[in-house]
């Protein structure tokens, strides 16, 4: 019998999901095995607030033959399945991705001082800034609490500088994928590493209205705005349309040609049914499917999990959505089982007016594109719906359907060239917001808009919802 080394301690092996991303980041930066780290000391599925457990931070020299300048790269660990066991992400039968299905990263270029130290005192270590990481927590955190994933061009109005200073004029967010990381497969499921890209708020416009993935590629295109690897420098002086013009016009071309990538973002609405002269066979307005849909959201037993992960994020509310799935255009994760149709005779919707510039974008690059463009308030999701689009519940016979907590109202081609051309006359633009209240009405088709701040909707211990599209960024 083998006598037993009872002093000797059994190798501790990190978990699959964890070694994965451990040994790819290896690989990129062999030099750097220990990067410095921000570690949550609460882990989320015991109760903390900070759902990525490490943010590595790693010392990238720069390429100049390839004009990547020097920058510190910061990738997050906890938004894909570290552990696969199920404490933080439940798999699903059939599911291909690893958790939430990405991890986040970011690319800060150097400071002059910074540069200066590195060709001066280059065995003096550097230590990164670390706001990068509460960035990147507080991302994370808004995708834990509402159920959001990210995908590859979606856009986020941060509304604040990014690194809190009064100088810089990135306080914006773009999506990419990080060009040296790139997608992996992991015992867990595939990982995406989503690169959140700073820019300015005029370049978020152009991505809402266009194209992320466009305005991206425009980054790319010089050293001073990204270049290949979209280095964010908090010090850039000019967006890409001031420092390369032509390229806004290209933009514009583009967009009237192939109209928006943009599928909705979230607003406040209500809506009401335009009672016709008969009797209609259920009355269906905003409050009532609200009421119904807080208590049957708030009547569902809630997992250990989905009790963690009950207060509000704290994250800005105007985000928008890029997915062109019909499907996911009601991000909702909660739905009747099997919801009928209800057809309404005639509708009349409500828009605050800080998404009314969304109105003529929804008609002219998504429904004139034969797109649809998505609304969504806390509990109920609105979309527009071209003719051509398949798998709605509306139709030209039947314009006006309530879905679950679905409203879908379908714009006929003839109508598109009416409503672009009514905005217009009402001063409805992509750059202005309506300083009164707007009527606009179209009795042919039993259809009224009205721009002006929804009365606000009381209920109480209500559930943050899920969404299950992309950022509703959208």
């Amino acid at each position: 019998m083998a006598e037993e080394n009872l002093d000797k301690k059994p190798e501790v092996k990190p978990p699959p999901g964890l070694k994965a991303i451990i040994d790819h980041l290896g690989q990129a930066y062999p030099a750097q095995p220990n990067p410095l780290q921000v570690t949550t000391l609460l882990k989320y599925w015991l109760g903390g607030q900070d759902p990525l457990d490490y943010i590595s931070m790693y010392n990238y020299p720069g390429d100049a033959d390839r004009n990547i300048p020097p920058h510190w790269h910061y990738i997050s660990f906890g938004l894909s399945d570290l552990h696969g066991d199920e404490r933080v992400h439940l798999r699903e039968e059939g599911a291909t991705r690893s958790g939430m299905g990405f991890e986040l990263t970011f690319r800060l270029a150097k400071t002059e001082a910074e540069l200066k130290q590195q060709i001066e005192s280059p065995e003096k270590p550097q230590r990164p800034p670390t706001w990068p990481a509460n960035l990147l927590q507080a991302i994370g955190r808004y995708c834990f609490q509402t159920g959001n994933g990210l995908c590859f061009g979606d856009n986020i109005p941060w509304r604040k500088s990014l690194d809190g200073s009064a100088t810089s004029k990135l306080n914006s967010l773009l999506v990419a994928q990080d060009p040296q990381l790139g997608c992996i497969e992991t015992p867990t499921g595939t990982v995406d590493f989503c690169q959140i890209v700073g820019v300015f708020e005029t370049e978020l416009e152009q991505a809402s209205r266009w194209n992320g993935r466009g305005v991206l590629n425009f980054l790319r295109q010089d050293v001073q705005t990204g270049g290949d690897w979209l280095v964010t420098n908090m010090d850039r002086p000019m967006s890409v349309f001031e420092l390369l013009p032509e390229t806004l016009l290209n933009l514009q071309d583009d967009l009237e040609k192939q109209g928006s990538d943009l599928a909705g973002v979230n607003a406040e609405f209500t809506f009401r049914e335009r009672k016709p002269t008969r009797q209609v066979k259920q009355e269906v307005d905003f409050q009532a499917l609200s009421e119904k849909c807080a208590n049957e959201e708030n009547n569902r037993p809630l997992t250990e999990t989905q009790q963690l992960k009950r207060e509000e994020p704290s994250f800005p509310q105007s985000m928008s959505m890029s997915s062109n799935s019909l499907h996911k255009s009601c991000p909702l994760d909660f739905q009747p089982q099997a919801p009928n149709c209800i057809s309404l005779d005639g509708i009349e919707i409500t828009l605050a007016p800080g998404v009314a510039k969304y109105l003529l974008l929804a008609i002219k690059d998504r429904i004139r594109h034969g797109r649809h463009f998505t609304f969504k308030a806390q509990h109920l999701a609105l979309t527009l719906v071209a003719e051509s689009v398949t798998g709605s519940a509306v139709t030209p016979s039947e314009p006006y359907g309530v879905l679950g907590y679905w409203i879908q109202v379908l714009i006929p081609d003839e109508l598109v060239p009416r409503l672009m051309e009514d905005f217009r006359s009402a001063g409805l633009d992509e750059n202005c917001e309506p300083k009164q209240r707007l009527e606009l009405e179209w009795p042919d088709k039993n259809l009224k808009l009205i721009i002006d701040q929804p009365e606000p909707l009381l209920l109480p211990n209500v559930l943050p919802m899920s969404l299950d599209a992309a950022p509703l960024k959208m």
